[in-house]
């Protein structure tokens, strides 16, 4: 290795211990190392090839020399008394080679890192395919090594952070962006998907449409990283019905083209036993109603048969999820009847539990769950048949409702994967608020299936995106099976829990007061985190932001049966204006 036309950044300090794994650096006079400098230094050995050692610093002080008391700072700035001003630069091994674990000698010369240097300290030599994450202190770009993200040494990913502040989605979002972008996926790139679920407000509504605030100096920060800014070409956007409207029409306000709805037919929640995910909170598996929800979906699934969009049951003609609701409960209410829903040794206390459960959801599962609708008209989120990406607008419907929607989603998509039989093309599921759907405590069905995404997903190429303000309530074998570890700012008690031990005291401590757009990111081939800054969105992130459409996106699934349908037409008895409608 060759330093020449290098200026040093100064010396391995001889008055602290110097280890093959951490050593300390005396910052010579005009220079200055910060916090995620990459530096590198040599040591020559008897019979064996020079070591070079890199490291990234992780901690800087300064202090006067000379100085006995602290009263002596007055003094030195008076220039009544002789000192000098000292920094220096703790420096976190990052890579030896070749690989002869021999501390760094006192007094060796110490440069900062740049070109092949820089490349070789962080392991991007090694890297055969690198996803651009955004750019280092020094203003060059950082990679993520793909291999540890699409399942061939490692997958998933787990973003924690503040809500509002973290930049959890918007980070989540650019590294699909970035994977899509740059060309690690190859001739798989036209069939890989992703699947994200938009739980706040219609922010992730407009992922198609080119962000207005978009600058020429962030295009230039994506063509550092190798990346056009443009947004993202192939979105497919579904929202639930309105409540109350007989059409099935998308419950959205601010995009009204390109969204179609989704929903279950009675048919399809009888035959595919999906009342389970009725009970999905996590409090429902601690009770002893769970078995009477089990048998009561095995019964459906034996009895019911479809009938013009509803089920008949028994020769009684079904026709929305109320009337299932009220028909279930009053066979339960039926001694005569209970044993072939319920079981013989469920006791009457857990029936009338498990009912007044049922009932409860009613409202919540109206309008997801229907059997007046047209049969035949297209209502199911499937990624394959999709778009490169789905979006499952989740934000207007209560909290029961989104359980529902992720858990029988993921099941769905998961058994897609698994009859497939081949990791190839992926799927990437971005799913935020991830502690509520897989928490530390308790049991619920969308928990399992998350755990065996955490788990299997790797093999059947799922990958799983999962954010959250606190890993630390999250389900520790998902955050475990997490190759990669992404943190953004994080609240105090948040930030001193063991889930965040691979940070850096110092790291750690940047965390509190870490600004929107900076994380900390974690892969397994380098013992320290990189802090990266990603760019501003170049797609919209909100409503307000939105560009000109594309024109692929004027239209949606609907749309393209019917060119007459109005994706996003008001309610019956409300007028529409020329701005509503898509044409």
């Amino acid at each position: 290795m060759d330093f020449s036309g290098q200026a040093p950044v100064g010396r391995v300090l001889g008055t602290a211990d110097a280890t093959p794994l951490q050593f300390w650096v005396a910052v010579a006079p005009g220079e200055y190392l910060q916090l995620d400098d990459v530096v590198v230094t040599r040591r020559d050995l008897p019979d064996q090839p020079p070591v070079t050692i890199a490291g990234v610093v992780t901690a800087v002080r300064a202090r006067h020399e000379g100085a006995q008391f602290e009263s002596d700072v007055f003094a030195i700035a008076d220039g009544t008394l002789p000192a000098q001003v000292q920094e220096a630069a703790e420096i976190t091994t990052t890579r030896v080679d070749p690989e002869l674990y021999v501390p760094p000698s006192p007094g060796s010369l110490v440069h900062r890192a740049a070109g092949d240097d820089r490349s070789r300290a962080l392991y991007f030599d090694r890297m055969e395919q690198k996803v651009p994450l955004g750019t280092g202190r020094d203003g060059l770009p950082v990679f993520l090594n793909f291999e540890f993200l699409n399942g061939q040494r490692g997958a998933h990913a787990s973003i924690s952070g503040i809500s509002g502040v973290a930049t959890k989605t918007s980070f989540a979002t650019f590294l699909l962006y970035s994977v899509f972008r740059s060309g690690v996926l190859g001739a798989e790139s036209v069939n890989t998907k992703a699947l994200i679920f938009n739980v706040k407000g219609e922010d992730l509504l407009f992922l198609d449409h080119p962000n207005s605030r978009l600058t020429d100096a962030t295009a230039a920060s994506y063509a550092k990283l190798g990346l056009s800014a443009a947004p993202f070409s192939d979105v497919s956007v579904y929202a639930p019905p309105r409540p109350g409207d007989p059409s099935g029409t998308p419950d959205v306000s601010s995009r009204l083209s390109g969204v179609d709805s989704f929903y279950w037919t009675l048919a399809e929640f009888c035959a595919d036993g999906l009342l389970p995910y009725v009970f999905a909170d996590a409090d429902d598996e601690r009770q002893q109603y769970t078995m009477v929800v089990h048998s009561v979906a095995a019964h459906l699934t034996r009895v019911a048969t479809p009938a013009d969009g509803g089920v008949t049951i028994d020769g009684v003609r079904i026709g929305s999820y109320a009337d299932l609701v009220d028909f279930v409960v009053a066979q339960l209410a039926d001694e005569a009847t209970r044993g072939f829903w319920a079981g013989s040794a469920v006791g009457l206390g857990t029936v009338n539990a498990f009912s007044r459960r049922l009932i409860g959801s009613k409202k919540d599962l109206g309008r997801l769950v229907r059997g007046d609708l047209a049969p035949g008209t297209r209502h199911s989120v499937n990624t394959a048949e999709s778009a490169q990406v789905t979006v499952v607008d989740l934000h207007n419907l209560p909290d029961r409702a989104q359980r529902f929607v992720v858990g029988v989603t993921l099941k769905t998509e998961f058994e897609r994967k698994e009859k497939a039989g081949t990791a190839k093309p992926l799927l990437f599921v971005v799913l935020d608020e991830l502690n509520k759907y897989a928490p530390r405590e308790g049991t619920s069905p969308i928990k399992e299936i998350l755990l065996d995404i955490a788990e299997r997903g790797r093999s059947l190429g799922v990958v799983l995106i999962g954010a959250q303000q606190t890993a630390s309530e999250v389900e520790r074998r998902i955050v475990a099976n997490s190759a990669v570890r992404i943190v953004g700012r994080l609240d105090p008690a948040e930030a001193s829990r063991p889930e965040y031990g691979f940070l850096p005291p110092a790291q750690r401590a940047r965390a509190l007061i870490a600004k929107p757009g900076t994380m900390f990111v974690n892969q397994p081939e380098l013992p320290v985190p990189l802090v990266v800054e990603f760019p501003f969105p170049a797609w919209a992130t909100r409503p307000a932001e939105a560009g000109q459409p594309p024109r692929a996106t004027l239209r949606s699934l609907t749309q393209a049966a019917d060119a007459f349908a109005v994706v996003g037409a008001r309610p019956p008895g409300a007028s529409l204006s020329d701005e509503d409608i898509p044409f």
